[in-house]
């Protein structure tokens, strides 16, 4: 309900105020309380408030003012059992208009009242009420004399303590007759809490009255008093240091005018200290004049300068950094093999090239080294085999993630003018390492971007560089940091992506997906025990049989590493440790927690056998299983074989024909060279249709419709090119293709087959797929030597150089293969 307050100042001179009212519009108050015989203006704003101050203006003048329990908004009405039941009846002396619907009312404190009942009708609140008497008190008495002139004096030295209040108060007070309106008038006067004030308004014994205000004005007092002397402790410190840094400019100019150097100036004992920790960091002779001259520069600097600070931290990162610590190596091939096999199932290819790496630090310390970098999908252990290289080695492991790093300082480092200046992630990591030959893995350096800010990538040139790094300077050390004892690996899942000049520098060893039966040996021998000791359950009998860890891995991941089984295989732990703990529980009547010790003791007894039926349990329903529909011989269905980042995948592809405009449909979110692709087999066909027995028209009055499944997914590239062409064929000769066969390949205008990378994913696929023969290009059948017998073996593995080649092994018709 809006309210035109103008009313209320058009009927202010026309009232006449009754002698006696026994009810009367109620308006709530926040945070504020009202004191008989004082003058308060009260800003209103709310719309029911500003009913209740037209009502009282409409009638006798009059108004119950009650506090509020809690806080609302500025436009939020309370609700009963949000106000006090007690207030003041006051009388309403002025009232100004202010913009936005407010106003602001000049009351006048009467009496303490005690409220009754509380109404709330057409929009505004009335209230029934009583007035409150005042204990009368002999004011002749000592007891009482003393009282209230300790009171009074209290008060006065308050005033004194607060600068925010006039000093003429006092006089005030003191010609006010009668404690009672004494006391209200310094009770307005305090500066204290709202509960405080609500308690001095209750009050009906004038000796309890001035007790009570006795005792809250001592307290404010006490905190008026320690606020005076943490200001002025301030502003004494601040003062020094203002003296403290005045003297020093005046010795800076007397040196300069005397022509002294900057040996005569005093140095403080924290300038000695700092001293001879250069001397005893042992830095190289460069890196220890520039530490010097860095140190007589902060000598001449004021310690309160923000310069002396950014100076003084350079000097400590320059003592802090490793210059003659070194770790020695572990050489011992057997030992070095025997860690890396206890760490990692398999990656003999990468183990071998860090025991070739071992045997050549047996002959001679001072190598070039090749950096290693590891590519593979992700969850496939590249990472962890760098922990593991250093540990076999003895040496320090930092790793360095290089994801999304886009600006070239975080590499080299800011340069020191720049406010918040930092060094850069390479000195970073050996500083961390505490050793000047740890191993530092570079995480993800595919992932690395660049901006207007420098290219992260080409500042890497120089680290990665074995003829360069020796003398690798950070933009915020400044001097030349030897990188060449430094052991760096690399990391990606997409090799493709890695900047070509720093793979030039790399050595790439392809960490490939796991098949099932070498994630169960990595289940079983090291996710399982490591998930088991970070549990606490390593006491325990809990095991799980091989068919349950194979149902874990075909129904409940589908990856190339073993992440997903890592995550799968801890939440089942999990429901175990909840399941034993609840069978704990039930045995005991007593329902404390069982100490550490004893819990020990009841896990080493508890036995537990996880099968294919109790994954399900606690797993639920399959994520993934094999579609069967995929390995049934069919119509326009041709099973592409695709490279990504996280490993093979098996592309089928499908193809359609229907009456129509002649036109070709593609769909599935095929990029441009996928598309590229299938104009060119389908051109291919076109050219060269009798010799498939495809009659010449038939492309004429036919739509041919071309779809990837998953078409949410992002395809591209031109390894496509022999399967979309084949399930053209097959769609437009209704002849089916084998549900067993899977091809790879790229295809030109003449039906050329030209060869394709990741063809070790794209096998694994294949054997996961569980096809039985896989055409490949025949260039691609030397790249067959470097993928081991097990990705291989079940497979028919046919090498073709031309589209004519793939026809007769794959299309089907009447029970036979088609030859052409």
């Amino acid at each position: 309900m809006d309210l035109d307050t103008q009313f209320i100042l058009d009927t202010l001179e026309k009232i006449d105020t009754p002698a006696d009212i026994s009810v009367l519009p109620l308006l709530p108050v926040k945070d504020m309380v009202v004191f008989p015989h004082t003058v308060v203006p009260v800003l209103v704003g709310r719309n029911s408030s500003l009913k209740a101050v037209a009502d009282a203006m409409a009638k006798y003048k009059y108004l119950l003012l009650v506090p509020q329990k809690e806080y609302t908004d500025d436009f939020e009405t309370p609700q009963v059992k949000d106000l006090h039941r007690v207030g003041t009846l006051v009388s309403i002396s002025q009232i100004i208009r202010l913009p936005g619907n407010l106003i602001k009312i000049l009351v006048q404190g009467l009496e303490f009242v005690r409220i009754t009942r509380i109404n709330f009708k057409d929009g505004g609140f009335t209230a029934k009420y009583n007035k409150v008497e005042i204990g009368n008190i002999n004011e002749n008495t000592l007891k009482f004399k003393a009282l209230m002139k300790n009171t009074l004096s209290l008060f006065e030295n308050y005033i004194k303590l607060n600068e925010e209040l006039p000093s003429e108060i006092m006089n005030n007070i003191n010609q006010v007759e009668g404690p009672e309106r004494k006391f209200y008038l310094m009770c307005s006067n305090i500066d204290t809490s709202f509960e405080n004030k609500l308690t001095l308004l209750q009050q009906v014994e004038v000796q309890e009255m001035l007790m009570k205000l006795s005792e809250i004005i001592t307290y404010e007092s006490e905190i008026l008093k320690f606020r005076m002397q943490i200001d002025s402790d301030v502003n004494e410190k601040v003062a020094q240091i203002q003296k403290k840094y005045l003297l020093r400019e005046q010795i800076r100019i007397l040196q300069e005018e005397l022509g002294e150097g900057v040996d005569d100036f005093e140095s403080t004992e924290e300038l000695e200290i700092l001293k001879k920790k250069i001397k005893d960091a042992k830095m190289p002779e460069q890196a220890e004049e520039k530490a010097m001259e860095i140190f007589n520069k902060l000598r001449k600097i004021p310690n309160i300068s923000p310069d002396y600070a950014v100076e003084s931290n350079y000097i400590d990162f320059l003592i802090q950094l490793p210059w003659n610590n070194a770790s020695e190596d572990n050489l011992n091939l057997q030992e070095v093999k025997k860690i890396l096999d206890e760490d990692h199932y398999d990656l003999e290819k990468p183990k071998d090239r860090i025991l070739d790496f071992i045997a050549i630090l047996n002959f001679t310390k001072d190598i070039k080294r090749q950096i290693i970098c590891f590519v593979g999908p992700p969850g496939t252990g590249k990472t962890s085999l760098g922990k593991s290289i250093a540990r076999a080695m003895d040496r320090k492991f930092v790793r360095v993630a290089l994801g999304g790093v886009k600006d070239e300082s975080e590499i080299r480092g800011h340069r020191r003018t720049y406010v918040g200046a930092l060094p850069g992630k390479i000195i970073n990591a050996v500083k961390k390492a505490g050793t000047n030959n740890p191993v530092i893995l570079l995480d993800e350096i595919d992932k690395l971007s660049h901006s207007y800010h420098g290219d992260p990538a080409s500042a890497l040139l120089e680290v990665l560089d074995p003829e360069q790094n020796s003398t690798f300077t950070d933009h915020y050390l400044e001097v030349e940091w030897d990188l060449s004892k430094v052991l760096f690996i690399t990391t990606a899942n997409v090799m493709y992506d890695i900047p070509i000049p720093l793979m030039d520098r790399m050595e790439i060893i392809e960490v490939s997906s796991y098949l099932d039966f070498q994630k169960l040996e990595i289940a079983k021998n090291h996710i399982i025990p490591k998930i088991q000791k970070e549990f606490g359950l390593g006491n325990s009998k809990i095991s799980f049989t091989d068919e349950a860890i194979y149902k874990i891995i075909n129904g409940y991941t589908k990856e190339a590493g073993v992440r997903e089984l890592e995550r799968q295989i801890s939440n089942i732990l999990r429901k175990i440790a909840r399941e034993f703990l609840s069978l704990n529980i039930s045995k005991k009547t007593s329902r404390k927690p069982q100490k550490t010790k004893d819990m020990q003791q009841l896990l080493s007894e508890y036995e537990n056998l996880i099968t294919p039926e109790k994954v399900v349990e606690i797993l639920k329903l399959e994520k993934y299983k094999i579609k069967v529909d995929e390995i049934k011989n069919q119509i326009g269905l041709v099973n592409g074989l695709a490279w990504t980042s996280v490993g093979g995948e098996i592309l089928p592809i499908e193809v359609t024909v229907m009456s129509g405009q002649e036109k070709l449909t593609l769909t599935g979110k095929l990029g441009e060279v996928m598309r590229e692709s299938a104009f060119a087999g389908l051109s291919y066909l076109r050219s060269n249709a009798e010799n498939y027995n495809i009659k010449h028209d038939a492309f004429k009055t036919k739509e041919i419709h071309i779809h990837i499944p998953e078409g949410a997914i992002p395809k591209d590239g031109p390894s496509a090119g022999v399967a979309m062409t084949l399930a053209i064929l097959s769609a437009i000769t209704s002849t089916p293709v084998r549900g067993d066969i899977a091809m790879t390949g790229e295809i030109t205008l003449r039906g050329n087959v030209l060869p394709i990378g990741g063809l070790r994913e794209k096998l694994l696929a294949a054997k996961k797929a569980m096809m039985k023969t896989v055409l490949i290009p025949k260039e691609n059948e030397t790249d067959l030597v470097e993928i081991p017998e097990f990705i291989k073996e079940g497979l028919e593995l046919i090498p073709i150089t031309h589209f004519s080649e793939a026809v007769p092994h794959a299309l089907v018709k009447k029970g036979k293969l088609v030859v052409v």
